[in-house]
């Protein structure tokens, strides 16, 4: 017999730095929808723990949603869901209300005796947005921990966070277990936020190449000095007009490219 409380046979029971947000869509947005050939036995594991978690949460969490379950419930079920479809160990591996100079964060993770994240958790009813960000922003820049998680249960943020001046945080993975994908989709996005692949920093690499695709980055690659000279010759052939490459960085900036991308 299962020890999830939440298998399906039973019944469920009742700021320090100005911040860039890419905060609209997120930084990844599909994970791969079919685990490699030949994946090992451990991502196979994982990944199967992970999908037959969702179905076996699936009505908790819709229960939850109807009956407007407060912060204290909310986070009663995001434990167990550490626990039992991301595969932490709640005794050695998750800490709550993580102290940080006198404030407290929800939960830290630790891998290995490693700080890896911090999870802060929102009523289930909460629509999450970057401004939940502010306090475990500060904890994530005071420990030097690059991934923040917020959840309110049902939706699953992951926020990347690079050091600097200014701080930058991207949403690097975002995923709804209520919403309308697959079960196997939710459980390829969640799964790399499992125990098995965060301790293999497979998100980094995840995060790094869907990075390359954001608005940002795009926007910089358009204004940058191989595409404007090839504009600007492209112009010269078709038109016959000389147009001055600082002239054609600024049409790009102020009249096609969204000014979003530059923030």
């Amino acid at each position: 017999m299962s020890d999830s409380p939440y298998d399906s046979s039973q019944t469920a029971p009742q700021t320090p730095a100005v911040v860039v947000v890419e905060d609209e869509q997120p930084a990844i947005q599909d994970a791969p929808k079919k685990k490699p050939a030949g994946a090992p036995k451990w991502e196979t594991d994982a990944r199967e723990r992970v999908r037959s978690s969702l179905r076996k949460f699936s009505k908790p969490l819709q229960d939850l949603v109807n009956r407007d379950a407060n912060e204290g419930d909310t986070r009663l079920i995001v434990t167990d869901f550490l626990e039992h479809a991301l595969g932490y160990d709640k005794y050695e591996e998750l800490t709550t209300e993580y102290g940080v100079k006198g404030e407290f964060a929800d939960y830290g993770i630790r891998i290995d005796k490693e700080l890896i994240a911090f999870v802060e958790v929102k009523r289930v009813a909460t629509k999450l947005a970057a401004k939940h960000l502010r306090q475990v922003e500060m904890y994530a820049v005071n420990e030097g921990v690059e991934w923040m998680i917020l959840t309110n249960g049902v939706e699953w943020r992951a926020y990347h966070l690079t050091g600097g001046l200014p701080v930058e945080i991207d949403l690097a993975l975002e995923v709804n277990l209520l919403g309308e994908a697959t079960p196997t989709q939710k459980a390829n996005q969640l799964f790399y936020l499992s125990r098995e692949s965060l301790k293999r920093r497979q998100i980094d690499d995840l995060w790094k190449a869907r990075r390359a695709q954001s608005p940002k980055s795009l926007a910089s690659v358009l204004g940058s000095d191989a595409v404007t000279d090839a504009i600007r010759k492209e112009l010269r052939r078709s038109t016959g007009q000389n147009v001055e490459r600082a002239e054609i960085a600024r049409l790009l900036k102020e009249t096609v490219v969204r000014p979003e991308c530059y923030e």
